[in-house]
C-alpha cells in the first residue's frame, strides 16, 4: 500500500455509520423526483428535493426534454466557445436574463461551476471580495481560486459587514457575495442593508439565488425582486437544478459585465456546455413558472402553515422564512439517527452534520415543494414530532 492509500485508508467514518445502520448518504431511488419516490421498493414522502416548484414530474417539461433529445441529440460534443452553442442555448438566456430583471444572461452546465467561474476571474489581486460566513461551498470555492483578498463576515451581521468594507483600500474593487436564501437554515439575506452599506462604501453586489427563484418574487423572481433591489444588485446567479426541473446554471448582469465573463470564466469556456435536454427542460420550467404564479403562492402558503406547525410542537427552527426548513438537533450521532428512524417510518430528509455545520449546530433539513398535500405535511411533522421525543432531542413546545 503507498502512502496515498495508507492515508485514504485511515478514514473510516462511512464504514462506522454503515455498521450501525445509520449511514444516511447515496440511498437508492428508483422513481421520478416527486413527493412520494420509490427506495428499495419501499414508498417514502420525499422531504430532502429541491424542487420547490414540483416541476421534475411535469409532462410539459419532460416533454420538451425529449423533444430536445430528437431534434439536437443527447449531448453538443464540445464547449460553448467552439462548436457547443445551439439557437435554444442563446433564446433561454435571453428569457433568463429578462426573468431576472438584467440586461444579459450566461447559462453554465451546472450552478457549481457558475460561482466558480464567475467569482474567480472577476477581480484582480489588489481587489476584496467580502461574502457571508455560512455562503454555499460553490461560492467559497470560487473565492479560493480567486486572486482577490477574502473577507468574511459574520452571517447577517451588519455591523460586521460594514466592518469588513472598511479595510478595504480606496480605489479598489469591492464585490459583496450573498446567498439570497441560505441553502442549510433557509433564511434571507439581509438585502435592503447589504445595499444601503455596498452604497456608501462603493462596492458591487452579486446575490445568488439557487434558492431564491421560484420560492420568492413576482412569479418566483428571487430574493432580489422579493425586496424590490433587482436594479441595485449587480449580477444574480440562479441554478436550474431546483426550481428549474433540471441541471445547469445562470448568471445575470449588464452587458459589459457578461461578456467579460463569457470570454473569462474557465468553468463555462473549458466546459463542455449546457445538454439539449436540460436546456429545453429548463426553459419549459420557466414557461409554466411565469404561467401558473399559483404554484409560487401554493409553496408560500405551505411554507408558513409547516412553520407554525413546527414552532407549535416546539422544534428549534431559527429564522427560516423559506420552503427549507431546519430542525436543529445539535449533536452529529443523534442526527444521522434521526435520519434512519425517520426513513424507517416512511420519510426521507436530509442530515446536514459535521463538518458542513459546527458538531453543535447539526440539524435536520426539511424542505417542501408546492405539489405536497397537507396530509402529507401533517404525517411527516407527526412523525418528526414522535422520533424526536423517542431520541430525547428537546423541544420547548408553546404552552
Amino acid at each position: 500500500m503507498n502512502l496515498l492509500e495508507q492515508k485514504l485508508a485511515c478514514y473510516t467514518e462511512p464504514q462506522r455509520a454503515q455498521a450501525a445502520g445509520i449511514y444516511p448518504y447515496f440511498r437508492k431511488i428508483e422513481s421520478d423526483q416527486d413527493t412520494e419516490v420509490l427506495i428499495d421498493g419501499k414508498k417514502v414522502l420525499m422531504f430532502g428535493s429541491n424542487a420547490y416548484l414540483g416541476l421534475t414530474n411535469h409532462p410539459e417539461v419532460k416533454a420538451a426534454a425529449i423533444a430536445a433529445v430528437e431534434k439536437y441529440g443527447t449531448g453538443c460534443a464540445g464547449s460553448r466557445f467552439l462548436n457547443g452553442t445551439l439557437d435554444s442555448h442563446l433564446e433561454l438566456e435571453k428569457r433568463l436574463a429578462a426573468f431576472a430583471g438584467k440586461e444579459d444572461a450566461i447559462i453554465f452546465s451546472t450552478g457549481f461551476q457558475v460561482n466558480l467561474g464567475v467569482i474567480s476571474c472577476l477581480l484582480g489581486r489588489e481587489d476584496y471580495i467580502i461574502w457571508d460566513a455560512l455562503d454555499h461551498a460553490s461560492i467559497i470555492e470560487g473565492i479560493r481560486l480567486s486572486p482577490a483578498k477574502s473577507l468574511r463576515y459574520k452571517h447577517n451581521d451588519m455591523e460586521a459587514l460594514e466592518r469588513r468594507l472598511k479595510q478595504c483600500e480606496d480605489g479598489k474593487i469591492k464585490l459583496i457575495v450573498v446567498d439570497g436564501v441560505f441553502s442549510m437554515e433557509g433564511d434571507l439575506c439581509k438585502l435592503p442593508e447589504i445595499i444601503k452599506l455596498a452604497e456608501k462604501y462603493g462596492a458591487s453586489v452579486m446575490v445568488d439565488e439557487a434558492h431564491g427563484f421560484g420560492v420568492l418574487g413576482d412569479h418566483g423572481r428571487g430574493v432580489c425582486n422579493h425586496f424590490g433591489l433587482t436594479d441595485k444588485v449587480d449580477l444574480i446567479m440562479g441554478t436550474f437544478s431546483k426550481s428549474f426541473a433540471s441541471i445547469g446554471g445562470f448568471i445575470a448582469g449588464s452587458k459589459t459585465t457578461i461578456n467579460y465573463i463569457r470570454h473569462h470564466a474557465r468553468s463555462y469556456i473549458f466546459s463542455a456546455s449546457c445538454t439539449p435536454a436540460a436546456t429545453a427542460a429548463a426553459s419549459k420550467a420557466l414557461d409554466i413558472m411565469l404561467r401558473e404564479p399559483e404554484r409560487v403562492q401554493a409553496l408560500q402558503e405551505k411554507t408558513q402553515y409547516c412553520l407554525e406547525r413546527f414552532r407549535s410542537l416546539g422544534f428549534e427552527i431559527g429564522n427560516t422564512s423559506t420552503p427549507i426548513i431546519p430542525l436543529f438537533v445539535r449533536d452529529n450521532e443523534k442526527t444521522f439517527r434521526v435520519t434512519a428512524a425517520l426513513f424507517h417510518e416512511g420519510v426521507f430528509v436530509n442530515p446536514v452534520v459535521a463538518p458542513a455545520v459546527a458538531p453543535e449546530d447539526t440539524l435536520i433539513r426539511f424542505s417542501l415543494m408546492a405539489t405536497h398535500t397537507y396530509e402529507q405535511l401533517d404525517r411527516a411533522i407527526d412523525t418528526l414530532h414522535k422520533v424526536f421525543i423517542e431520541l430525547n432531542i428537546p423541544l420547548h413546545a408553546k404552552a
